[in-house]
């Protein structure tokens, strides 16, 4: 029934000031409207709705991420805006923080100010 509709992606914060220079000026998505409930971002295609709240309880896995066709260039362009790149225990990551899968992706995660955990993968 919804395969073919547009999916609307979430994402909450609770420094909407943070959040609009962190999702327009660090990653470069286009701040499409903003009013006293949410931020919402063109990524791509598809609309990223940043939703204002009292108190963001970041999640302990990812919730977005962006397919990139090159992942090395990608973490190199986002820190330098300032992006830094997370490391976990237990994965082998190279010094840029990607981790190759044992599929062959490669993946690196980041924080947008609120502590959601964002990815990029290259498949």
């Amino acid at each position: 029934m919804l395969g073919s509709s547009k999916v609307v992606a979430f994402v909450a914060t609770a420094a909407p000031a943070r959040a609009r220079a962190f999702y327009a000026d660090s990653l470069g998505l286009s701040l499409v409207s903003e009013d006293s409930f949410a931020l919402v971002f063109d990524a791509g295609g598809t609309t990223l709705r940043v939703s204002i709240v009292q108190e963001v309880r970041p999640a302990g896995y990812t919730v977005l991420g962006w397919m990139v066709p090159d992942i090395s260039v990608a973490v190199r362009d986002l820190a330098q805006r300032g992006v830094a790149f997370q490391r976990y225990d237990g994965l082998k990551q190279n010094a840029q923080g990607i981790w190759t899968a044992p599929s062959g992706a490669r993946v690196a995660w980041f924080h947008d100010p609120d502590g959601n955990t964002l990815s990029l993968t290259q498949v």
